[in-house]
């Protein structure tokens, strides 16, 4: 009987590969979070997809007030923001992006609630898609958080319980070439942070995801709006 594991799985590139790393090793169930983001229907598709292609259970988790208490352009009516190709390596500018649309402690909730779960199933580990190109602007994506949470975990469960975060050293080009290497299902995954039936092509996400795929010369099957 293989172990068990959760992971968090918004149908995103990078949760897609990070729990395609783990899925012949382990058996996932995986938890998508709706938290009243504009993506959230295409999310929510997707996910289910994946789950499907992956052959793992799927457990959808409403969290009406984080929607409540966000001012996230992911969250209300605000403009998301449409970076040029060359402010994908300004930091500031991706700073500015990045508070734009960072949902309050989005990460530390997400992983509180899958260590409940992992408890409750005695699972081993939880499956994050956390990456190195991302923690350059999103504090809860860095290796210092992963090693915090994972400290938290020895002090606040009974249970030898730890978070895997398979991405973390990579950019999204490694995602990308790794994804490919395990034979993910990229195909079907979601990044858009508009939510349209199409990726935007010019969010953040739909921009690093193009330039991955490009730079990682892997086929993008990826239909873009622009």
């Amino acid at each position: 009987m293989k172990p068990k594991a959760i992971t968090v799985l918004s149908g995103g590139l990078d949760s897609t590969v990070a729990t395609s790393i783990y899925a012949n090793d382990y058996d996932i169930t995986a938890i998508t979070f709706n938290y009243g983001q504009q993506s959230i229907k295409q999310e929510l598709k997707h996910a289910k997809m994946i789950c499907e292609k992956l052959d793992m259970k799927h457990i959808v988790i409403d969290l009406p007030w984080l929607k409540e208490i966000s001012n996230s352009s992911l969250t209300t009516d605000k403009s998301i923001p449409q970076p040029s190709d060359n402010d994908l390596d300004d930091y500031d500018k991706s700073i500015e992006t990045a508070k734009s649309v960072w949902v309050p402690a989005r990460n530390t909730v997400f992983c509180s609630i899958a260590l409940s779960y992992a408890e409750s199933i005695q699972a081993k580990i939880i499956i994050v898609g956390w990456d190195y190109e991302e923690a350059v602007t999103f504090p809860d994506n860095s290796k210092e958080y992963l090693k915090s949470f994972n400290e938290t975990i020895k002090y606040g469960s009974f249970d030898d319980i730890e978070i895997k975060a398979p991405l973390i050293d990579m950019t999204k080009e490694d995602i990308v070439k790794k994804g490919h290497e395990v034979n993910a299902p990229m195909n079907i995954s979601y990044s858009c942070y508009i939510g349209c039936d199409t990726h935007c092509g010019v969010c953040e996400s739909c921009k690093r995801r193009k330039r991955a795929f490009t730079r990682a010369n892997v086929t993008d099957y990826t239909e873009y709006e622009k």
